[in-house]
């Protein structure tokens, strides 16, 4: 079983870097698809945005179909569709064409941390889940982080447009595989509740408590899931997990493109740059899951091993991001490239936010959380187009050259979204840190919430 376990986790790691290679591509498409397409900044910022439009609503509907049905099934539909919604911009696809894929692909590709998340939690005891978490969490990280420079080069070689193109094929390839190995961990039934244990947990002082509902969080009863939902806890990881997106929308969209226009990096030089914020960010993902495994290990309940590791990354990007203005030059870029590689650590939330309720349960309020977050990701791209637009920046039009004046209205605009996202991030960090509890709004709602 350990075995299958990391085989398991390892194609749900290559899951994430596809994801997550989809996601980036854009950004670095920008400088070329732009002018060819005939599209101004805030018109690719809306592009940009529109990724997240059916992230939510997809997210959450598959949450609830996650409690019924094979998550394995769920995984393999996504990966088809990735696969398929890169193709028609390879073959020649337009502006509009760009903004149906985009939208269709975010839809598909929402779900994509919680089913992956769900899918590793199957094969894992509770105590031992902090470490494949994030090692799938990682996954995401690592997209880019392959992508950016493999991508760079086609597009120097073959042109903007093959940059899907790939995506599409290693898609398809992707598919085959989980097709032929994937299936349900011994942990993905929905298990009942183990009377000792409960009995156990009420007459315990609150961090023993905690203790036995991590133990026992598999064998919860199904509860009143909206009481879940409106509660403090998922509140906070919400906000926490909506800052990390706001990053992910801004890096993805505009950061290769900034890098090269007010930096200016050559195209390979930004395919190899933009890696770093994404190296730096497997990095702290890996770290944070190795602390978590310890302190799991030694009693530690997943507010002190998940929650507030991910707040204080937060708090960290957050002052990382508000610095960047006050620098410049390679101190500017290494600050920049911090504070983006700690505001990747978003399925850290997800992962704390299981322990609150049973396994049947445990799809909804993750994959509920990653829809209700992507909002950040849905405002950011358009909000840093139009600061860009506001400061005087305007797209040259195709075979013009950028000008030193529309470079330095694009800094303006983009320096202006940098403060807007640390404060985000610290206002997000700092409540996953004081109210992301999840034991204990479990034990909250199997005294006071269960379903009959």
């Amino acid at each position: 079983m350990n075995r299958k376990a990391w085989i398991i986790t390892a194609l749900l790691i290559l899951f994430q870097i596809v994801a997550f290679a989809d996601k980036a591509v854009l950004g670095l498409v920008a400088s070329k698809a732009m002018p060819d397409l005939g599209i101004s900044a805030v018109q690719f910022g809306f592009i940009g945005s529109a990724f997240f439009f059916l992230y939510a609503v997809v997210s959450v509907v598959t949450g609830f179909l996650a409690a019924r049905f094979s998550v394995k099934w769920i995984i393999l539909t996504m990966g088809v569709v990735w696969a398929v919604m890169q193709f028609p911009m390879l073959l020649g696809g337009g502006a509009a064409v760009l903004l149906v894929t985009r939208i269709v692909l975010g839809g598909a590709e929402g779900p994509a941390t919680a089913m992956s998340l769900t899918a590793a939690h199957s094969w894992f005891e509770p105590r031992r889940r902090a470490l494949p978490s994030n090692l799938v969490a990682a996954g995401s990280t690592l997209g880019p982080v392959i992508a950016a420079p493999a991508l760079a080069w086609v597009i120097v070689a073959w042109g903007w447009r093959w940059a899907f193109g790939v995506l599409g094929i290693v898609g398809l390839v992707w598919v085959v595989a989980w097709l032929l190995i994937a299936g349900d961990g011994p942990f993905a039934g929905h298990g009942k509740q183990n009377p000792a244990a409960a009995r156990t947990a009420d007459r315990k002082p609150a961090d023993a408590a905690d203790e036995v509902a991590t133990n026992d969080v598999d064998e919860q009863k199904p509860v009143v899931v909206w009481r879940a939902l409106l509660s403090m806890t998922f509140l906070a990881a919400v906000i926490g997990g909506a800052s990390n997106f706001w990053v992910q929308g801004f890096v993805t969209t505009w950061l290769p493109q900034y890098l090269g226009t007010v930096v200016g990096l050559s195209l390979p030089q930004v395919g190899t740059v933009t890696t770093f914020p994404w190296i730096l960010g497997a990095a702290v993902l890996l770290l944070l899951g190795f602390l978590g495994h310890r302190l799991m290990k030694r009693g530690h309940n997943a507010h002190r091993a998940i929650a507030v590791p991910f707040g204080i990354a937060a708090l960290v990007a957050g002052v990382c991001f508000i610095l960047v203005q006050a620098t410049s030059g390679v101190l500017a870029v290494a600050l920049l490239c911090l504070a983006a590689g700690c505001s990747l650590a978003y399925p850290m939330t997800a992962s704390a936010i299981a322990y609150a309720v049973g396994a049947k349960q445990r799809p909804i309020l993750m994959a509920t959380l990653g829809g209700v977050a992507s909002i950040g990701a849905i405002v950011s791209p358009t909000l840093v187009g139009w600061l860009m637009a506001r400061a005087g920046y305007v797209s040259p039009a195709a075979g013009s050259e950028l000008t030193t004046e529309m470079a330095t209205n694009m800094a303006i605009g983009v320096h202006q979204a940098f403060t807007i996202t640390g404060i985000i991030l610290l206002v997000g960090g700092l409540l996953c840190i004081l109210f992301l509890r999840p034991e204990s709004l479990g034990r909250k709602l199997q005294s006071k919430y269960v379903k009959h």
